[in-house]
């Protein structure tokens, strides 16, 4: 895992939620920790987390981790501003830095074994781009190389890593994670999330 880094977005307001979704309970832990968590595990180094809205919250949940914090004071003119503030403190960090685990805090089921697969995949295969398959389309996460750096620190608005993926579809390496479609946006996703189903997959990965 040497070299490969790891960003968690987790500046947004979670104005859906009605509550900062980062520190919402799921398996004994907040959601943010477990994606901090989930990325140390798999040996991601520096792991940075952007916090925003709710930083001095988000801050508090991570205590005790050996993650850095990057704030983004200008979280609110879109997800790109958070993707190039985590991307230039990784690379401030540790200027070697190979490839980066570009994640979310809101994607339950992301595991060491995810993200360690992310890793794999690129090694094996050499691509630039490994990004996670679900639902009929891809995203997060997903492993950029050192190449793609540049290009996500220069998205503008509210538009993401998917963007990039995009553009370079035909090269990039599809990895299936079918749970990744699970993500925490709304009161009713959290009900879903604490059903027997769900709480029965999150055990069977742990």
């Amino acid at each position: 895992m040497a070299g490969v880094g790891a960003v968690i977005l987790a500046a947004g307001a979670s104005t859906r939620m009605g509550m900062p979704k980062q520190l919402l309970q799921f398996g004994g832990q907040p959601l943010l920790r477990r994606a901090a968590s989930a990325a140390l595990e798999a040996g991601c180094r520096p792991v940075v987390v952007v916090t925003g809205a709710h930083a001095a919250a988000s801050r508090e949940s991570l205590r005790g981790i050996d993650v850095r914090e990057a704030e983004n004071q200008q979280w609110e003119s879109g997800l790109s501003s958070s993707v190039r503030v985590g991307i230039e403190a990784v690379v401030t960090a540790n200027p070697q830095t190979a490839a980066i685990v570009l994640m979310l805090c809101d994607q339950p089921f992301v595991s060491r074994e995810v993200i360690a697969g992310l890793v794999a995949a690129h090694r094996e295969t050499g691509r630039s781009i490994v990004a996670s398959r679900y639902g009929g389309s891809y995203g997060v996460p997903a492993l950029f190389d050192k190449i793609h750096f540049a290009e996500l620190t220069t998205l503008e608005g509210h538009a993401g890593a998917k963007q990039v993926i995009q553009k370079h579809l035909p090269k990039v390496h599809l990895l299936p994670f079918p749970e990744g479609e699970i993500d925490i946006d709304t009161p009713d996703d959290l009900a879903r999330l604490q059903s027997t189903d769900y709480s029965d997959a999150s055990d069977a990965r742990t």
